[in-house]
């Protein structure tokens, strides 16, 4: 059995402790205690998070034994230090296990216990440029899901530290596994951890429910050829009244927040490395291979086949023997 210490400090994020919901259902989908789940703080006691609710832990003595530390963050980082005995403890904790995880913030305590020197690391982009201003031998890259280097984990804000967990869970026991345990969870899709911060969908962000609708349409049929007149019949709207709502509302002609939303999945399906471009590009709207190879190198500045390099490079630590 894989046991999880989670070391929580005053004003931890709520969140923190929600990636404990992976590994609880890891166990419900496996039908054993693939995992033990420990709250811990220096003191022990009643931690208070930051939304006021109270958290019980046990003491983290020299006695607090886990396989995996999973090291919480608080809501604003930024001038805020952390007491000299938790860093102590966090080194020695780490040195102990087989790996240890900064849960978004988490990660600028990892950083003051010295934990984060020249690895590549992540965390919420609203702080990526402190942390690396504040920690320069960090190799901070803000737009990153999660990152593995070593013994290390590293994520970004809030939801992305359920990715990270999961996977974890694939690390320990299967990318097929993960992925029953990220069904149970009623994950939209298990992201790899070499994909983007950015949402497309939250940055066009449309104000009514039937924009919203129309996107959740294109999103799910970007297979299809997708026609403005389509669109507006999902929003139950006129073609003229849709398109002028929908450049009103998202600041884009309906026509490039389709290509958007086709480039973000094309390159989700890229990072993942399991298709070839052909299929990528059948299964996301574009003409060909060659047609999608060039909006990409339009939009992003880069080959897809370069970019699917990359992230094969960036995913080459999750294969380290992390007990080493």
């Amino acid at each position: 059995m894989h046991r999880i210490g989670y070391f929580l400090t005053d004003g931890f994020q709520v969140m923190a402790i929600g990636t404990q919901t992976v590994f609880e259902i890891a166990n419900v989908v496996a039908r054993e205690q693939l995992y033990s789940v420990t709250n811990y703080s220096l003191e022990g006691g009643a931690i208070r998070a930051s939304l006021g609710v109270s958290v019980n832990t046990l003491a983290a003595d020299s006695g607090a034994a886990a396989d995996t530390w999973m090291i919480s963050g608080i809501v604003n980082p930024i001038g805020q230090t952390t007491a000299p005995e938790e860093l102590r403890f966090v080194n020695e904790a780490s040195a102990r296990s087989r790996r240890t995880a900064g849960l978004c913030t988490g990660g600028f305590v990892l950083a003051e216990a010295g934990l984060l020197d020249g690895r590549r690391v992540t965390t919420h982009w609203a702080f990526a440029a402190a942390m690396q201003q504040r920690w320069p031998k960090a190799r901070v890259e803000p737009d990153r899901i999660f990152i593995v280097d070593g013994r290390i984990w590293t994520s970004a804000g809030l939801t992305a530290a359920m990715d990270l967990a999961l996977g974890m869970v694939e690390k320990d026991h299967g990318g097929e596994f993960a992925t029953s345990v990220a069904r149970a969870l009623v994950m939209h899709h298990r992201r790899s951890g070499g994909q983007s911060q950015h949402s497309e969908m939250l940055a066009l962000a449309p104000k009514s429910e039937r924009i919203q609708v129309a996107l959740e349409y294109a999103r799910v049929n970007l297979s299809k050829t997708l026609r403005v007149d389509d669109l507006a019949k999902a929003a139950h709207l006129s073609t003229r009244q849709f398109g002028r709502i929908f450049l009103s509302e998202t600041g884009e002609s309906p026509a490039k927040a389709i290509e958007r939303l086709r480039l973000e999945t094309a390159r989700n399906m890229i990072e993942r490395g399991r298709h070839p471009l052909e299929t990528i590009a059948r299964e996301t709207g574009f003409r060909d291979g060659r047609h999608l190879r060039e909006v990409f190198v339009r939009a992003y500045g880069i080959a897809p086949q370069s970019l699917r390099r990359e992230a094969r490079s960036n995913r080459t630590p999750q294969s380290i023997d992390i007990a080493q």
